[in-house]
């Protein structure tokens, strides 16, 4: 029998500004990318050429059959200094948000996806009290401009991110994997690295908040603070807007005498942030594997397990489990803003969108509010400081040509969306 989904059910996938427009050249990442000794495999460059190509592979989204699509709006180029604002940049993205309506696509906008203005981070970053102001500001100006044509709006992506750095780095000692691009194996260039950076941001290293760095507990609140700030000023300039801001999530498990430990990490990762979420108008889930913890903590991904090319356990069926654990915690609809798989095998792409939208269908059919699946990623594109190698894309692009090719899990994910239901 065929699994229905809710009428109106958004069906889409996502993409990050600074990984797929190309020469984000007013960000902090930016720079750091051209820096000797940098932590970067590589530099994003043009990147995969959206900031030009937008139209077209708007236009392949529609065809494929999916009806929305998630991007950022990228504050280093509506500020590039602070107080200016560049209004060819704000004409793109009222174009991008043209373009989503002229092709019947529901935009899901987010305002910051881990990149920053480089003065932001020059005035302290993520860690300076004036940022959630700062970041206002600039919200406030995107939606007077064009929250017209905003539906949806996720304020920051990942604004738990800091704390899976953290356990990435004390998880890279025993071979732990990330569920974001950070490159454990230039830690050895730290000190190289730190001189260079210190030299073109003008302050000491350890003064350098980017939005992907460990964090203090005062940062930290400085993030969920910058939320408020936000949808104050959305509900302010947009008040029809939808306003949300996703979290990172892992499928927390534990093996016998690993409870503890996995109850302090739900409460760490999740539960304590819903102060800052409990009148948002939607919430943003993006789940990508499980982690397991035991008597000692965290365990590493089992030897025999199915990897990912991130390193992380093939787990698809992760999604409907933290679905349920956030419904049980949080009276919100629930927008899955990103989950996929990074690899080259097209086929295990396929089964694990299968596998994880079979999970949200089993959520919906039990009465949860979720209103719509955004797989990461529209396109292959560049994976932070791991570069171009990973492979999340439901279209494949050869950069030499910058040609898009469609993967049989695109024509996959479009066939479920044109019928509204899986079979």
């Amino acid at each position: 029998m065929a699994l229905k989904f809710p009428e109106r059910f958004l069906w889409g996938a996502a993409t990050a500004a600074h990984q797929v427009e190309g020469n984000n050249r007013n960000s902090d990442f930016w720079i750091m990318e051209h820096l000797e000794g940098t932590h970067f495999k590589e530099p994003s460059g043009d990147a995969v050429d959206h900031y030009r190509l937008y139209r077209q592979d708007l236009e392949q989204l529609a065809a494929l059959g999916l009806n929305s699509f998630r991007f950022s709006i990228e504050w280093a180029r509506i500020e590039p200094e602070e107080g200016m604002f560049d209004e060819a940049a704000i004409e793109h993205y009222r174009d991008v948000l043209r373009v989503c309506a002229r092709e019947g696509i529901t935009p899901v906008v987010t305002l910051h996806h881990f990149t920053s203005p480089h003065w932001l981070i020059r005035e302290g970053g993520w860690e300076s009290p004036d940022t959630p102001t700062r970041f206002a500001r600039y919200v406030e100006h995107v939606m007077r401009e064009l929250g017209e044509h905003i539906p949806y709006v996720c304020t920051l992506n990942e604004a738990n991110i800091s704390i899976g750095i953290r356990k990435i780095m004390k998880k890279h000692s025993a071979g732990g994997a990330a569920q974001v691009g950070i490159n454990t194996a230039m830690m050895a260039r730290m000190e190289q690295y730190n001189a260079q950076l210190g030299q073109a941001f003008g302050l000491p290293p350890q003064e350098i908040h980017s939005f992907l760095a460990p964090r203090t507990e005062a940062g930290l609140k400085l993030v969920f603070d910058a939320h408020m700030a936000a949808k104050a000023a959305i509900r302010n300039m947009s008040p029809r807007t939808k306003v949300g801001v996703t979290l990172s999530l892992y499928d927390i498990q534990s093996i016998p005498g690993g409870e503890a430990h996995a109850a302090g990490a739900l409460q760490e990762e999740f539960l304590q942030f819903l102060p800052y979420l409990k009148d948002d108008d939607f919430f943003g889930l993006q789940n990508y594997t499980r982690a397991v913890y035991g008597p000692d903590g965290l365990l590493p991904v089992p030897d025999e397990a199915e990897k990912t090319q991130m390193g992380n356990e093939y787990y698809p069926q992760g999604l409907e489990a933290v679905i349920r654990k956030v419904s049980s915690h949080l009276d919100l609809p629930i927008l899955i803003t990103e989950n996929g798989i990074a690899t080259d095998d097209d086929d295990r792409r396929v089964a694990f969108i299968d596998r994880a939208l079979r999970g949200v269908h089993a959520c919906v059919a039990d009465g949860i509010p979720v209103i719509g699946y955004l797989h990461w990623s529209l396109l292959d594109n560049f994976e932070w400081q791991l570069g171009f190698s990973k492979r999340f894309g439901l279209i494949g692009v050869d950069r030499s040509t910058q040609q898009r090719n469609p993967k049989p899990s695109a024509s996959y994910l479009g066939h479920v969306a044109k019928s509204n239901e899986l079979v």
